[in-house]
């Protein structure tokens, strides 16, 4: 009895096991880019990034490990009853109830890490986290500041460099534009040649200017005009806030120790009590998850004789699907108070429980031979097949006349697909439709209980929500489409190797290389399925789902125009100068400015040549050629030398007048705010180009760029690289191949993320850090293809 404990424990183990690590990597595939962007940029010790993704595991380890219970018992008895070795070991005398005694050792051993996780674990981690975070985002300022882009977050100021380096651990800004908006009427500008930048406390920085100048201006009498003059200075700089909340927030409930959740819940306070309640039991209710998955899946898994594996990985997607739906719609009722708490978030175990405990009845008194999934399954289809054939027998006839003399046309007029490639794309299909609705079942829980808090402190409507969950659908499809293939291949050709279906076709005189064009070209097609979504229909889906969001979040509608973006850098003029413009409105219907304020800047000594001031401004189409026409301003003119600005050339006032130097159009002014998910190749090209001349940073935009055309691709390159890995595993069942596919995955992500992060901080050019990885697996693709005996 040792032997068979242990031989159905490995079994169910080692598939919990690669459950729980597929399951978890996919979750944390969204924090792998900000990770790696952190080490690239050198601004947090590599401590702190390790504490940053050993801290965000047990929030995922809340979801994955029930699910993980579930799929490895599933799976591992699904794999036993296929093979008819659950009937031999009940014949032998084995009953039902050593199944449970023995699935349920392991069951309880998940209970145990899933109860630490939920009460201890997760809860710490998210403090420590938070803590983390905090501490971090000041030590990470100085390095986030990107050269060439105007930051108007901090607080009183605006913020612009052209140039960015590191030394000693410490930031150096070079060619510092610093405006001083206490007076937002007379704005202090400061231009230095250098900055360094420290961390003066949690909350601002202190920023050492080195050899530059101040000017500031009496905004009532623009005669009196002051420059200073520095070797060095120091100017504190207070750091952006985090954003406040929108809605008072009861407590940060993650963050929370279980013991202060209890004393919570028993508060006087009503609502505040309904809603700790809920929270409270929360965290014991997906842990239970554990035992009552085991109930369900032991009696399913036994009597899937069928299905095998693949059956066993379409009934965990059904189940957890129907188990969170319950368990969602009774933690709402609860929270509404329209049920007890321990009613409402208990409810999903409760009834899965009920379920669990009578199909182990069934399957107790249930034969050797026929187990209640199987029963139920053949019921169904006779009664299908019943309700089909009679009114339409002739219709099925003609059909299947049809099918013959197409198949026997097909046969001998097409080389391509034949009956093998048919068997090949049933296979591979199958899997890959399995593997997709399973990570889109798991996404989209995870993504609905990030939002679960927010959705009922904004009393967002469930229509609302459910049309932001279809909206990110092609999104999340988006993003995990590689991954898909990959196992899908991983999955296929495995088990082809395992049952020696490619031994056999070897025999015949197939070669490998024919064998895996069916699979090639749906990868191929799948590739350019979705490039052509990321073209059309994707970015319009992203504007939908993230003003949905938004609106979940409780944030205000974004709009399209930044009204709100008063610094802008101008093209070059002729001069060599540049212009920076500041204003406090501009109407982009009627394209008129008021209080515009213009910085002639050298473009070589990055020293300030002349300023304007305009109260008003309008643009004269009908001038020859069309130019701003200004009112009631003035001008002053500054004499440079020996690297500083030391005296005023020129000063004269104006009741209307115009400059050649402004020469930028009033669209110019009316840039758009967009995400590159949002645009597609077109039209982030044309956004670059108009961001570019006007002194924003688009080195982050231009590898995106270049990756709407690389990542697709890598759809095809991953479908290449997993074809040698299960080709060259002998015997070696769908197992081992799921544990490649978590691996390659791993890799290409971390080397995807570690290049685009390179490509963001200028590292590398934007073509080579979206393209490199694609070209690195690939050339190991192809290698390894050519490796494969054939």
């Amino acid at each position: 009895m040792r032997i068979l404990t242990r031989y159905i424990l490995r079994e169910v183990v080692s598939h919990a096991a690669l459950g729980l690590a597929l399951f978890t990597f996919v979750i944390f595939m969204r924090d792998v880019g900000h990770i790696l962007d952190l080490v690239v940029r050198n601004s947090a010790p590599v401590p702190s990034i390790a504490e940053i993704i050993f801290l965000t595991l047990p929030t995922a380890f809340t979801v994955t490990i029930p699910m993980a219970v579930l799929l490895g018992i599933l799976i591992g008895l699904s794999r036993l009853a296929s093979d008819s070795e659950i009937t031999a070991m009940r014949a032998s005398g084995i009953g039902v109830a050593s199944f449970v005694r023995i699935v349920m050792l392991f069951a309880v051993v998940a209970l145990g890490f899933s109860i630490y996780n939920n009460l201890s674990l997760a809860p710490r981690s998210a403090a420590a986290l938070e803590k983390l975070q905090a501490s971090l985002r000041s030590s990470q300022a100085p390095f986030e500041v990107q050269p060439r882009v105007f930051y108007e977050d901090f607080k009183n100021y605006v913020l612009y460099v052209q140039d960015t380096a590191t030394s000693g651990g410490d930031a150096i800004w070079k060619n510092v534009f610093l405006a001083d908006l206490t007076d937002p009427q007379a704005p202090k500008v400061t231009l230095a040649k250098e900055a360094v930048v420290l961390n003066e406390s949690q909350d601002t920085l202190r920023v050492h200017l080195i050899d530059g100048a101040q000017h500031q201006v009496e905004p009532r009498n623009p005669r009196q005009y002051q420059i200073t003059s520095f070797n060095q200075t120091d100017a504190p700089i207070s750091l952006p806030q985090a954003e406040p909340r929108t809605a008072p927030e009861l407590a940060p409930v993650s963050q929370l120790s279980t013991s202060q959740l209890w004393k919570l819940a028993h508060s006087p306070e009503g609502f505040k009590a309904r809603w700790y309640s809920t929270e409270f039991h929360r965290r014991f209710a997906p842990t239970l998850a554990c035992i009552v998955f085991a109930l369900v899946a032991i009696p399913l898994g036994m009597s899937s004789k069928r299905g095998g594996k693949s059956g066993g990985f379409v009934l965990t997607i059904a189940l957890v699907f129907a188990y969170y739906v319950i368990y969602l719609i009774g933690v709402a009722l609860a929270r509404q108070g329209k049920v007890p708490a321990v009613v409402g978030v208990w409810s999903a175990d409760i009834i899965f429980a009920l379920c669990g405990f009578w199909l182990l009845y069934r399957a107790n008194r249930s034969s050797l031979e026929g187990g209640s999934l199987d029963s139920l399954a053949e019921r169904s289809k006779a009664w299908w097949t019943r309700q089909k054939e009679h009114p339409r027998a002739h219709l099925l006839e003609r059909r299947g006349r049809f099918e013959r003399r197409s198949g026997r046309h097909r046969r001998y007029t097409s080389k391509f697909p034949q009956i093998i490639d048919d068997y090949i794309l049933r296979s591979f299909t199958g899997f890959l439709a399995l593997i997709v609705s399973g990570f889109l079942t798991l996404m989209l829980i995870f993504t609905f209980f990030e939002l679960l808090g927010d959705i009922f402190r904004n009393k967002v409507a469930f229509i609302t929500v459910a049309a932001y969950l279809v909206n990110v659908i092609p999104y999340m499809l988006y993003q995990l489409a590689p991954l898909c293939v990959l196992l899908a291949v991983l999955v296929t050709f495995s088990v082809m190797q395992h049952s020696n279906e490619l031994t056999a076709m070897k025999a015949t005189g197939i070669s490998i290389y024919r064998v895996i064009v069916p699979v090639l070209a749906i990868a191929a097609i799948i590739a350019g399925a979705l490039f052509l979504s990321d073209q059309s229909y994707l970015p319009a889906a992203n504007r939908r789902q993230e003003a949905l969001r938004n609106q979940i979040k409780g944030k205000p509608a974004q709009t399209v125009l930044r009204a709100d973006h008063r610094w802008i850098f101008g093209q070059e003029n002729k001069t060599g100068t540049y212009n920076v413009y500041y204003y406090d409105f501009f109407d982009p219907d009627r394209d008129q400015f008021a209080n515009l304020n213009v910085f002639e800047i050298d473009g070589k000594s990055f020293e300030i040549k002349r300023r304007i001031f305009a109260a008003r401004a309008h643009y004269e189409a009908a001038m020859k050629p069309p130019m701003w026409v200004l009112e009631d301003g003035w001008s002053r003119s500054f004499s440079t030398g020996n690297g500083q600005e030391n005296a005023i050339a020129d000063f004269h006032t104006f009741n209307v007048s115009s400059f050649e130097e402004l020469r930028e159009p009033p669209g110019y002014f009316k840039k758009e705010v967009k995400q590159s998910s949002e645009m597609n190749f077109g039209e982030l090209r044309r956004y670059i180009a108009d961001l570019q001349q006007s002194g924003f940073e688009v080195m982050k935009l231009r590898v995106q760029l270049y990756r709407k055309l690389a990542y697709p691709l890598i759809t095809l390159v991953m479908a290449v690289l997993a074809i040698p890995f299960s080709i060259t595993r002998k015997r070696q069942a769908a197992l081992t191949g799921v544990a490649t596919a978590v691996g390659i995955g791993v890799i290409y992500f971390l080397v995807s993320g570690l290049f685009d992060a390179m490509g963001n901080v200028n590292y590398l050019p934007p073509m080579l850090a979206a393209w490199f990885p694609d070209l690195i697996f690939a050339l190991a693709g192809g290698y390894l293809i050519l490796k494969v005996p054939t």
